[in-house]
């Protein structure tokens, strides 16, 4: 075969992402919030751009009578659907299609999804600088008693190097030593500056061990005598529940014994725990639910929105375009403008399809689990991405899209709306299955009310959960219970039997 250069035709089909059609299934994935900062640098980089006011009339889905609704599917989900993700054509929305065949939620909903909530970017709330103060942390905390407790600099120095090495707990996880070590001190001027730190507060803060950090909380108690002192140097045996040995080893009666662990009960074991950050701000709900009834009560169905307190409404500003475009003179000025008022009208139309699409996929969502909104977590139903997809007519990843950082509020809380996608266990009746949740929620209803004499093995747990028409093996069943931090059955009876020293 001869070798040199030639020409080749080849034909072969590849899936194109276009600009456009990425930031569509970038905007289905984000949360409101994350619309609120994405609109934020729209409007910076789009002088066409404004927010306009909440529409009065945000539209509901009723559930309950399974009306589908006539919004088309996600364009982006057909481009992907057909392979035709090269085709770069506009989403083309008619702006009334979402107020099709629906029915109006009740005055006071549609008050309640427009209406800022605390913490949200609508309304007149507090800007991000009074948002991001809050409550000091433990560090901080700790700094600002340093000053006064050490009158000498070079310990008072040393202890604010010790503070910055606490974790969130309040401990010490390194050795003293290596610390000084780091500090460039002695290990005795290491020790002065952590007996600075132990008289802080919180008390048991610059503790190495749990051990420690009870004991100074007992000397703070004025507590700390020889029997208590030999109580916290054997905690090992109060782990492993070895209650008589180690009321034989503090030399103390039934009596003291009990004031002893009740004294114990009320140390904090983690005291720095109090001033972490780790809690984080409310989660904000983007869709609300309310349940829809009769003057009788009766139940007639849901009310479906999404919370506009924050989710901001994107309008073009017409008339400044027609402004601007009577001064451009040059044909770069005119080619630019252009430009802009095309992306402004696409993102428009993207937020809008985005609106309907979480609509779409939350109302199939609510009438799957219909159980569940109405009678709660034992009723919930085993649920995937697919099935919810098939039901209607998008593909599934622009579901699993779709469900990604969003919150649904109801009347039982709020939730994540991956929540609500479970496995399925099967039913000893053999008709259909039940939901991973609804199974752990049984469980843990038989473990509190157990009989602390007669604490159940997971043997047991899995005869009674047969009984409630669960088909469980035992492994499942200490699967299962482990994830929701249920000890085993000795365990159990261990904690049921130090609670019942009083």
């Amino acid at each position: 075969m001869a070798l040199g250069p030639r020409l080749d035709l080849r034909q072969s089909q590849s899936l194109v992402m276009t600009p456009q059609l990425q930031q569509a299934i970038k905007l289905l994935a984000l949360s409101n919030l994350e619309i609120e900062a994405f609109i934020g640098e729209a409007l910076e980089a789009n002088p066409l751009l404004e927010i306009g006011t909440a529409a009065a009339d945000t539209p509901a889905e009723s559930a309950d009578d399974l009306r589908r609704t006539t919004l088309e599917s996600s364009p982006v989900d057909q481009l992907i659907g057909e392979g035709r993700a090269s085709d770069d054509r506009p989403l083309d929305i008619d702006p009334t299609a979402l107020d099709t065949d629906r029915d109006t939620g009740d005055a006071a909903f549609q008050a309640e999804a427009q209406t800022p909530m605390a913490g949200t970017g609508g309304g007149e709330g507090p800007g991000i600088d009074e948002r991001g103060a809050g409550e000091p942390s433990l560090a901080e905390h700790l700094h600002a008693q340093v000053g006064p407790a050490s009158p000498d600099p070079a310990t008072a120095f040393a202890a604010h190097a010790l503070v910055d090495q606490l974790d969130e707990a309040g401990y010490l996880p390194i050795p003293l030593g290596e610390a000084a070590a780091d500090l460039g001190i002695t290990l005795a001027e290491a020790q002065a500056a952590l007996d600075v730190i132990h008289t802080l507060d919180p008390t048991g803060v610059g503790a190495r061990d749990l051990s420690e950090c009870l004991v100074l909380q007992a000397r703070e108690a004025d507590r700390y005598d020889p029997c208590m002192a030999r109580l916290l140097d054997n905690l090992d045996l109060l782990a492993r529940g070895e209650l008589a040995r180690l009321k034989r080893l503090c030399g103390v009666d039934d009596e003291d014994f009990a004031d002893m662990l009740a004294e114990l009960r009320g140390y904090d074991p983690k005291p720095g725990l109090r001033f972490s950050s780790g809690g984080g701000d409310p989660v904000t709900p983007d869709i609300l639910i309310r349940a829809r009834a009769d003057a009788k009560g009766n139940h007639l169905g849901w009310d479906i929105a999404l919370n506009q307190a924050t989710l901001p409404r994107l309008i073009i500003n017409r008339t400044y375009y027609v402004e601007l475009r009577g001064a451009c003179d040059d044909r770069s000025s005119k080619s630019w403008l252009s430009e802009k008022l095309a992306d402004a009208n696409w993102l428009v139309k993207a937020l809008d399809q985005r609106q309907k699409t979480i609509l779409k996929v939350a109302t199939e969502l609510v009438r799957q689990q219909d159980g569940f909104f109405r009678h709660g977590v034992s009723q919930l139903k085993p649920l995937t991405l697919r099935m919810v997809a098939e039901a209607i007519g998008m593909h599934e990843s622009t579901v699993s899209r779709v469900t990604a950082n969003k919150y649904l509020n109801c009347e039982r809380g709020t939730f994540e709306l991956k929540y609500f996608f479970t496995s399925g266990v099967a039913s000893s009746d053999g008709e259909g299955a039940v939901s991973a949740e609804a199974v752990k929620a049984a469980i843990r209803q038989l473990i509190e009310a157990e009989d602390p004499k007669a604490i159940l093995s997971d043997d047991a747990l899995v005869d009674l959960l047969n009984a409630k028409g669960f088909d469980l093996a035992r492994r499942t069943v200490a699967k299962y219970r482990e994830a929701i931090g249920l000890g085993s059955s000795v365990q159990r009876r261990r904690q049921k039997a130090l609670a019942g020293i009083r």
